[in-house]
């Protein structure tokens, strides 16, 4: 077929020959073309010489290739001969075809979804999904029409993007857990299984197993610390080996996953699922076995999913529960990548290798200096195109076919260009990926049912470009913008576009420095490095910062803003950014809704004003989603597949959205609930507006500082796109001022320091469209050529021959040779005008501009030989850095300021009393590089500061600006030196003058703006220079002389700006002392001011306005209120040694005013505070900028009051309303106190500070002692905004009062929102009247203790402790019905099982009823990213309420009253340990030795010697009774230890319980309520007082009167509620054990109170060095008891069950149908049979019964009983075995197998080794019925099991249930892969329990007791026996049966020949006797 040939094998001589092979032609990822064909050749096969031609036929594939079959089987084809004849003969094939994974299915057939072999769905599944691996993929699910597979649809990757998303990208800590449950259907004869499970490098394996479908249960962990992203590309694999074989191919099958695929799972787990192993090296072979498995990848502060066992979980459906769906067996598919061509690769070789090539005479360029090749990855497979050798514009054209298992688990290529080097590593230079699940849909994501199903596509891709950002050029060491990878088909058309972009301002410039310009660049072009593209305008003019006055520096370009004019070819892909821009246009108006929306649900709005935000919110999305409907595609250029797949799916989900917006609108009822569906929506959107196929870069802005790059921004193209479809497809910012912060590349702050914040109006269109752009532009464009002209001054005259490396004419940077008469303007452009002079003001800032004070400074400096004469230098007077300056007398004072004081010396910093420094001058340099301030004999240089203040002066009243001094007339500037430090005066140092010609350039033909799109190619550069061919490589030149365009303003407007700056919260501390002093910088464009500093907070309220009067602006006052500059503060921490620090940055958007009669106040709100990308805190701020008419000030706001001198408050109307609130603070103490500058905490006391108000609590005067406050309700009354928005936080901080009276603060604790405590003071509730259990108790006087035990029915329970123990409670209580006996059929207790902490219980309320646990924290920590550390914990709690202003109104009652004692309390605890839950494992086996281990207080229980081997799910059953004092003593520690022989045992983890906190709850959570009163039995009572005392004391507590009894206690009236025994006892069983009827009515009465009941909770296990992973998990429960009261009731006894030995009896009867499988001497086939028989994890004890020699009919007779002890666990339905794992191993394992039992038939060999004859695996839970006869017996009974319900009868199967069963069993052997019976086996098993042993005997064989069936000696034809022991018997049998005819044969024959021979011997003898004696 096309070319390529394939052959069977040959057959000897046959005519009717069967091959039966499969031939696979590889179609290189094509897809089949309908015109191929098939050609069938026939030949014979000829040993020597050319095999001869018998026939041939050629068959179509057309029916294939257009997918109307997916195989074509073609039957009795005839063959015909070289002339067409045919000869007779047929031939039979099947041809089968699977399209490769970009196949598209016939679009005219209906059944267009089946053309993919067995892969893809069916037509209306539509279901061909991304390769993603979420459960389709290309090839994918073969899914029927009733059941089709999961689709990966848009939720799910929504969703798994928002997974993702929440992580931060920093490496942290992950757990992965594998569970190796079981295997099934492993290929192979008596195997030998072992698992290797290998995730991030690490590698486990199981325990060896034997069998087919072995039970394996092992859990493994892999703890890994590395980056989120990096781990999800990491991959899972399973292999499963034979452990028999030590040939290579010990491998059965392997599976592989990427750990992604997990995480992105629900709950991040996959639960008890199969995995389908297969041949990593054939792809053609099928499953290879079943894999059972749980993965779980478990992050910082997740929970590990609960793993539930089902029931019948033994028969769980494989197909249903496949990981991979049902019926794909894993497929080969082919991703097919066609690379094209790339360009502009930048060059990535040295230049020192230029150099060199350059050297040796090579040529120089150096873009050629690159070896391109790309190197595509997938799932583990990587393949490369060839390397082109120096070329940067590579054209490949190659096809990388890669060859992957699909569905598959992986979801992106990696796309990477390297540079190859032949001697060093190569070099990536740029990376890109192509996630498939973008690029693939399964149409799943369409929610509604709309019957379509052509919305999924396959993954499908471009011709497109992708774009590769990011590489470091070597050898300019500059961060290079991006690079571009074109990667497309059809060498697509380019199209010119046009981007033009207008700086308006440039501001919060951090120093001084160089000149800066900006550079904007797309792709290559407008970027100054490259030469490749023409020289574009696409630089601004330098300029010289200037101070701002306050903080900042800004570039003054008033009124004439640079323009930069880039024009640049791309192809045209404006149908993909329209769409996008659609998208995004709904997606913005969303998202702003959406905010509105959340706000009015923070500042809890009426609900009202609530749906009316709501509605408008639904009816804009509804109105975007109707009237905006995404481009159609029809007749655009570019378009691909995906252009048309991706429109279907966009328009049907967002068909999908409006209808649910609809339905939302007309069906929700509560409007709170629809905000998640809302968000989904915006997520949804914001993923659909993603686009694949963008092949236009970003662009570009560089901001660089004399000639350096400094800072960048990248702005995706589609932003500022220009589009005519309609307005809603421009881009956002198109043609719009825009505020970009700009950053630092490879900024490893993160954005701590912003290097320039940017307005830029960018517009980027078509050529073709330019002249739209003149509709978008303001002000008045113009352009000019220019040049300098330098001049050098020698001997006292200026001219050019002192220019040392500088030309006559240059550009700015004075390094490009320019001349006048070479200047041409470029095509379309004319001259307008002449050159002239014009100098540029903007490099001419004087280093005072924008201060109102400055510093005249001037160094002076002498010289001497050293120990000489100090005497002046040759440069007398110089700057700060050596460089020649004025003397002081020269120095004048500027027009506008005036001298402050004489020139004096500076005197204040390291010099003598006289201001010397004193240095040593090391040659080349001429002044010394370090200064000191002692004079010594070997210096020979010092110099001193001079210093003179001047100020500016105040204007005289109503006198104009004076202008600024113009400078020298003809417009030269000056320098000391050749450098960027002009100015205008000349001075006596100067030696250096420039001065700037420009000339004016106009449009020739074209109006508008749009004509500075002509602008391309260079300017005036000198001609002649290059044609003398000197080596000034253009590319050596930064950038080429273009000409500069500038936008002038005509008018400026000014502007009144107040920022309202309240307060913040939450903000970072960065002072040790937990606080920091913040301040504020607040700057709008070139302005800034700064707040006032505020000492020692975190939750700082400045209330401060401040006020900037006059902003000037230019451009359009509307065009400023759509889009106001933003108001950027940046919050400070005051140091008053050292830098300030930056606490953070928040944007504002201010209100603009255009009419300052507008009644609107701006609303304070929160933003939030970011630092290095996190959010550090918020601060409610709002600012309004208001435009200023001519008038002047009238019409501006009121002036807001002052505070102080220059600091105004926040107004009325824009500040917080307030109100009197009343704060009652319960400071009950300080519990786990840690040193502070370590000395211990001893005499601490509470500082509560709120809304500027602050109190004091009393001293505790010995924390060790007592640490609670002696006194505890403290008081404040304070103002609080009505507005719980505006709330300020309470800020708790505890002072440790020390010696001298040190009052340091020890730890300190901000509570944000003090909602929760708000409460209505009239209401005296349950906590009001908070008394507690102790308070009570010391009330009662203490009797009605003692506890009768009575003694009665001693034997009843001996009785019942067989059946009912406290784990058929446990076990009842969770659901086990079968562990729990007849347990509740008693009618006795159940508990409540919590699967969290029971503090963690909603009920509960976290048992913080009492007071609140508030962790303490302290300042900054060392390592910075992390929280502050906690100190300590503050037990307390608040009450706030609001206060009447009036004050003759009576205040309402305190809150706390009545509070418990505070001393320390005498306890008993409890601790009930029950068992563990998936412990960490810590032995290299991946298992664990766990015990316990508790301390409270100093005490501390080791239980070390009751370790339990080997589990990571160990029962304890172990209760532990400790002594402890409350409150010192408050926290009970329990930790899980692994026990280790040799080396210290380490902690798994542990948990804290507070037990304070339980003791005081008004839950009484010290002993949890059980269901019933009993006296006696399991579940007697426990707790100190009887139900009537605990219900008396709850009636105080919560001020009710005493219940009352009645009729002997079967009634009871409380809470004026009338309860009665009966309506609680009604339908339960009563049985013997319960107590009096009052009583127990008071325990029924107690449990509807809401109290804690009985319970086990479920505690996660921490450790230290995985702080937030759980290790595993505890069940256990405290009880605690105050011994003050008297002794509590027994403990409980949860010691653990035993397992109950049985005995299996197997009576071997007969086998039969044997495989024989040896030949005798003579010829019989015959077999020497025996049986093995074992039970799985029992192999040593292994049974076999003697041999039935000489089998020639395959029957066997044994009489044969094997005799297997097994402890069994009735309960659980396993079997306990332990054993040694190694004969090294120190403990013995316990494991829990499946009770199964292995029967073998082995032929016994004397000399070889024994061959295998079959094997039969029986579980007996569920045990095969047998056959009755021999007959029936057969191989499909064992499949009947897997088939049947398993509901019915489910114990009618088990062996346990029938005791004994008697029957025929087939087992089977594995020939060639496929299963086949190996014999039938006649079998008696029986379960005998431990007692009926001794009463049923019988041993093994059938040796004595032969009883229980006795057992008769085998029945074996004589025919059993051997050759050498019995010759006899073997003539008699062997000899004689086969050969009797023969035998009686010859002995007839031999009687006649001995009667003949007689006869013969005796004739004579006669004859002649006769003869003789005739007469006789």
């Amino acid at each position: 077929m096309q070319d390529e040939k394939k052959k069977t094998k040959s057959i000897d001589s046959e005519l009717n020959p069967v091959w039966n092979e499969v031939l696979e032609f590889d179609l290189k990822g094509n897809t089949l073309d309908s015109s191929s064909y098939l050609d069938v050749i026939v030949k014979d096969y000829e040993t020597i010489g050319k095999d001869k031609f018998l026939g041939s036929t050629k068959i179509s594939l057309r029916d294939l290739a257009s997918g109307q079959v997916k195989s074509l089987p073609s039957k009795n084809v005839p063959l015909v001969n070289e002339s067409g004849q045919s000869i007779g003969a047929t031939i039979n094939l099947v041809i089968a075809y699977d399209p490769p994974a970009n196949a598209v299915p016939n679009p005219n057939d209906p059944q267009a979804g089946d053309a993919t072999v067995d892969a893809g769905g069916d037509g209306d599944g539509g279901d061909d999904t991304a390769l993603d691996g979420a459960q389709s993929g290309s090839a994918g699910v073969a899914s029927s029409p009733g059941k089709p597979g999961k689709p990966a649809n848009l939720r799910q990757r929504l969703a798994r993007a928002q997974n993702r998303h929440r992580l931060v990208n920093k490496p942290q800590d992950f757990q992965i857990r594998v569970r190796i449950i079981e295997a099934r259907q492993l290929p192979g004869n008596n195997i030998k299984p072992v698992v290797k499970v290998n995730v991030c490098g690490q590698t486990h394996r199981t325990r060896i197993k034997r069998g087919n479908n072995p039970f394996f249960d092992e859990m493994f962990f892999y703890n890994v610390h590395m980056l989120p992203s990096d781990m999800f590309e990491q991959n899972l694999s399973f292999r499963v080996y034979n452990s028999y074989s030590l040939r290579a191919d010990s491998l059965m099958g392997e599976f592989k996953l990427d750990v992604g695929y997990v995480y992105d799972e629900p709950a991040h787990c996959v639960m008890r699922k199969w995995l389908l192993l297969n041949d990593p090296d054939d792809s053609s072979s099928g499953a290879k076995g079943y894999l059972k498995v749980s993965l779980f990848v478990v992050g910082a502060g997740d929970e590990p999913p609960e793993e539930k066992r089902e029931s019948n979980d033994d028969q769980d459906d494989i197909e249903s529960n496949l990981l991979m769906p049902a019926g794909v067996t894993l497929r080969w598919a082919t991703l097919s990548l066609k690379v094209f061509r790339a360009e502009d690769i930048p060059q990535m070789d040295d230049a020192f290798v230029t150099t060199m090539k350059e050297i040796f005479g090579g040529d120089g360029n150096k873009k050629n200096l690159v070896d391109p090749f790309l190197e595509a990855r997938f799932a583990g497979k990587k393949l490369c195109t060839q390397i082109i050798e120096k070329n940067a514009n590579p054209e490949w054209n190659q096809l990388l076919n890669l060859q992957v298992k699909f569905p598959s688990m992986c979801e992106r290529v990696k796309l990477t260009v390297f540079d190859w080097d032949r001697l060093t590593g190569n070099d990536a230079i740029g990376t890109t990926y192509l996630n498939l699940a973008r690029i693939a849909s399964s149409g799943g994501e369409i929610e509604a049912n709309t019957g379509e199903s052509e919305v999924g596509f396959l993954p499908v891709f471009g011709p497109s470009y992708i774009n590769l950002y990011g590489s470091p050029r070597e050898f300019s060491g500059l961060p290079d913008p991006y690079e571009d990878l074109n990667y497309g088909k059809k060498y697509q058309r380019r199209r010119k576009y046009c981007l033009c972009a207008v700086f308006h301002s440039a501001t919060m410039i951090q120093e001084p420095g160089e000149p800066i310009q900006f550079e904007v660049s797309i792709g290559n072009y407008g970027n100054k490095l490259d030469t490749t593209c023409k020289p574009l305008a696409s630089t601004t003019q330098y300029s010289c910062a200037m101070f701002d006055g306050n903080h900042y520096y800004y570039l003054p370009w008033a009124g004439t803003k640079p323009v930069v004019a880039v024009m640049s070819f791309w192809e045209d892909i404006s149908h993909r950014l329209d769409t996008v821009n659609i998208i995004l246009y709904i997606t913005h108006h969303l998202q702003s809704n959406l905010e509105a929306f959340k706000t009015a649900l923070s500042a809890k709005v009426s609900d009202n004003q609530l749906t009316e935000v709501w509605l408008k919110l639904l009816n804009q999305l509804i109105e975007d989603l109707e009237s905006y409907p995404t481009p159609e595609l029809e007749g655009r250029p570019n378009l691909t597949s995906l252009d048309i797949q991706l429109k279907k799916m966009r328009d049907s989900t967002l068909t999908t959205m409006k209808e649910g917006a609809r339905r939302m609108r007309d069906e929700a009822r509560e409007i709170r609930d629809t905000l998640t569906d809302i968000e989904t929506w915006l997520n949804k959107l914001t993923l659909l507006a993603e686009e694949p196929q963008n092949s236009m870069p970003d662009v570009i802005i560089w901001m660089l500082r004399g000639e350096k790059r400094v800072a960048y921004s990248r702005i995706p193209a589609h932003q500022i796109l220009f589009s005519t479809y309609s307005e809603q497809a421009c881009g956002r910012d198109c043609g719009k001022t825009k505020t970009v912060f700009l950053q630092y590349p490879m900024d490893k702050t993160k954005g701590l320091k912003v290097p320039v914040q940017i307005r830029v109006n960018m517009w980027l269109g078509l050529s073709t469209h330019e002249k739209k752009f003149n509709s978008f532009s303001e002000g008045t464009f113009s352009v000019f050529a220019e040049l300098y002209e330098n001049q050098a001054q020698v001997f006292g005259k200026w001219g050019t021959t002192g220019l040392v490396g500088r030309h006559k004419h240059s550009d700015v940077t004075g390094k490009l040779k320019l001349k006048q008469q070479y200047f041409m303007p470029p095509r379309g452009w004319e001259w307008e005008g002449d050159w002239f002079i014009d100098p540029e003001k903007a490099l001419l800032t004087e280093a005072d501009a924008g201060h109102t004070e400055f510093m005249d400074e001037v160094f002076q400096n002498e010289t001497r030989f050293p120990g000489g004469e100090w005497k002046s230098a040759s440069e007398p007077f110089t700057d700060v850095n050596g460089e020649k300056s004025y003397n002081p007398g020269e120095f004048d004072c500027p027009p506008g300021w005036q001298w402050e004081d004489k020139w004096t010396v500076d005197v204040n910093r390291a010099v003598d009393d006289q201001g010397w420094e004193y240095g040593v001058t090391i040659p080349p340099d001429d002044k010394p590089r370090s200064w000191v301030s002692a004079e010594k004999m070997y210096h020979v240089h010092r110099r001193r500061r001079l210093v003179r203040p001047r100020k500016r002066a105040a204007l005289p009243a109503g006198a104009g600006v004076e202008r600024r001094d113009q400078g020298d007339p003809e417009g030269w500037e000056f320098s000391s030196l050749i450098g960027w430090n002009f100015h205008r005066k000349e001075r006596s140092s100067d030696t250096f003058r420039r001065r700037r010609w420009r000339r004016k350039m106009a449009p020739e033909d074209r109006l508008g703006a749009s004509a500075i799109f002509q602008l391309e190619g260079a300017l005036g550069v000198d001609t002649e220079e290059k044609e003398k061919g000197s080596k000034g490589d253009a590319t050596k030149l930064f950038g080429a002389n273009t000409p500069t365009v500038s936008c002038s303003f005509d008018r400026s407007y000014m502007y009144h700006l107040r920022v309202y700056v309240y307060q913040a919260r939450n903000m970072a501390s960065l002072d040790k002392d937990s606080f920091s002093d913040p301040y504020t910088h607040v700057s709008f464009l070139h302005v800034s001011k700064t707040t006032e500093k505020l000492r020692a907070t975190l939750n700082p309220t400045w209330d401060q306005t401040l006020i900037f009067n006059d902003v000037e602006i230019y451009g359009d006052p509307q065009t400023i209120a759509q889009r106001p500059p933003d108001v950027v503060l940046e919050f400070y921490d005051y140091d008053q040694v050292g830098k300030d620090e930056l606490l953070g940055r928040s944007v504002c958007t201010p209100l603009v005013k255009l009419n300052p009669g507008i009644d609107q106040t701006p609303k304070l709100l929160w933003h939030p505070i970011f630092q290095k990308g996190r959010q550090t805190g918020e601060a409610l701020v709002t600012a309004e900028l208001i435009l200023k008419d001519k008038s002047g000030e009238s019409d501006l706001p009121l002036v807001p009051p002052k505070r102080a001198e220059n600091l105004y408050m926040v107004p009325q109307g824009i500040r917080p309303v307030v109100q009197l609130t009343a704060i009652e603070i319960l400071a009950w103490g300080l519990r786990n106190m840690k040193p502070y500058q370590l000395a211990a905490v001893s005499s601490p006391s509470l500082v509560v500070e709120c809304g500027g108000q602050r109190v004091e609590s009393a001293v505790i005067k010995n924390i060790k002692k007592s640490p609670n406050f002696p006194s505890s309700v403290l008081f404040i009354k304070v103002l609080l905004p009505k507005d719980e928005m505006y709330t300020p936080p309470i800020v708790l901080k505890v002072i440790d009062h020390r010696p001298f009276g040190r009052k340091p603060v020890v730890g300190q604790c901000t509570i944000t929102s003090v909602e929760q405590f708000r409460c209505d003071p009239y209401i005296i509730t349950a906590e009001g009247a908070m008394s507690s259990k102790m308070a009570l108790m010391m009330a009662t006087p203490v009797r009605d203790v003692s506890i009768n035990m009575e003694e009665s029915r001693p034997l009843l329970e001996a009785q019942e402790k067989e059946t009912v123990d406290w784990w058929s409670k446990f076990y009842a209580s969770t659901g086990d019905q079968e562990k729990c006996g007849p347990y509740l059929k008693k009618g006795y207790d159940t508990l409540k099982v919590y699967d969290c902490e029971l503090e963690d219980v909603l009920d509960f309320k976290g048992l913080t009823d009492f007071c609140n646990t508030f962790k303490l924290q302290r300042g900054k920590n060392e390592n910075g990213d992390d929280d502050p550390s906690v100190v300590g914990e503050l037990k307390g709690s608040f009450k706030v309420y609001p206060l009447s202003d009036d004050p003759s109104i009576a205040p309402p009652p305190r809150q706390f009253r009545e509070l418990p004692e505070s001393g320390p309390q005498q306890c008993l605890v409890r601790i009930y340990v029950v068992r563990a839950l998936d412990l960490q494992p810590k032995d290299n086996n991946g298992s664990c030795d766990p015990y316990i281990k508790i301390s409270v207080g100093k005490n501390t229980v080791e239980d070390r010697d009751h370790y339990l081997p080997n589990t990571t799910n160990p029962l304890f059953g172990r209760m532990f009774e400790m002594t402890c004092f409350l409150p010192q003593d408050k926290d009970l520690k329990i930790s899980v230890y692994d026990y280790d022989l040799l080396t210290r045992d380490e902690k798994v983890g542990e948990t804290v319980i507070d037990l304070e906190n339980r003791f005081l709850s008004r839950y009484n959570a010290y002993c949890g309520l059980p269901q019933t009163y009993c006296i006696s039995g399991i579940n007697q009572w426990r707790d100190q007082m009887k139900p009537s005392h605990i219900l008396e004391n709850l009636a105080r507590l919560k001020g009710l009167s005493k219940p009352r009894t009645e009729d002997n206690g079967t009634s009871l009236t409380f809470n004026g509620k009338q309860y009665t025994l009966a309506q609680f006892e009604d339908n339960k069983e009563i049985h013997q054990h319960l107590g009096p009827a009052r009583e127990r009515l008071c325990l029924y009465v107690l449990r509807n109170q809401g109290l804690v009941p009985e319970h086990v909770e479920t505690r996660t296990l921490y450790s230290s060095f995985q702080p937030n992973l759980s290790q595993g998990k505890l069940q256990m429960w405290v009880d605690v008891f105050p011994k003050s009261i008297g002794l509590p009731g027994p403990p409980f006894d949860i010691t653990p069950r035993k397992a109950k030995k049985f005995f299996l009896r197997a009576v071997i009867w007969n086998t039969t149908d044997v495989i024989l499988d040896e030949t005798s001497i003579t010829g019989e086939e015959m077999s020497d049979i025996y049986v093995k028989g074992w039970m799985p994890g029992m192999e040593e004890d292994k049974q076999k019964t003697d041999v039935h020699y000489r089998s020639l009919d395959g029957d066997g007779n044994f009489n044969w009983r094997f005799v297997f002890d097994f402890d069994f666990l009735p309960a659980e339905q396993l079997c306990l075995v332990s054993k040694k794992e190694h004969f090294w191993s120190l403990d013995k394992t316990e494991f829990r197998i499946p009770p199964k039992l292995i029967v073998q038939i082995w032929d016994n060999d004397k000399f070889s080794l024994d061959d295998y004859l079959g094997t039969l695996e029986l579980d007996l839970r569920n045990l095969v019925p047998p056959a009755k006869t021999p007959e029936k017996c057969s191989l499909n009974m064992m499949d009947v099991l897997e088939m049947e319900v398993p509901q019915k009868m489910e114990n009618a199967k088990s062996l346990f249930a029938q005791q004994s069963v008697r029957g025929w069993w087939p087992c089977s052997i594995e020939k060639d892969g496929k299963v086949s019976l190996g014999g039938k086996v006649e079998m008696t098993l029986e379960i005998v329990s431990e007692t009926d042993v001794d009463e049923r005997p019988a041993g093994k064989g059938r040796d004595e007791p032969n009883m229980n069936p006795k057992l008769d000696p085998p029945k074996r034809p004589e025919t059993s026996f051997f050759w050498f022991t019995n010759p006899c018997k073997t003539m008699k049998f062997i000899v004689w049966r086969r050969f009797r005819c023969l035998f009686i044969g010859l002995i007839i024959l031999f009687i006649l020949v001995l009667f003949l021979a007689i006869f013969l011997y005796s004739l004579p003898n006669y004859i002649s006797m006769k003869i003789v004696n005739p007469l006789g």
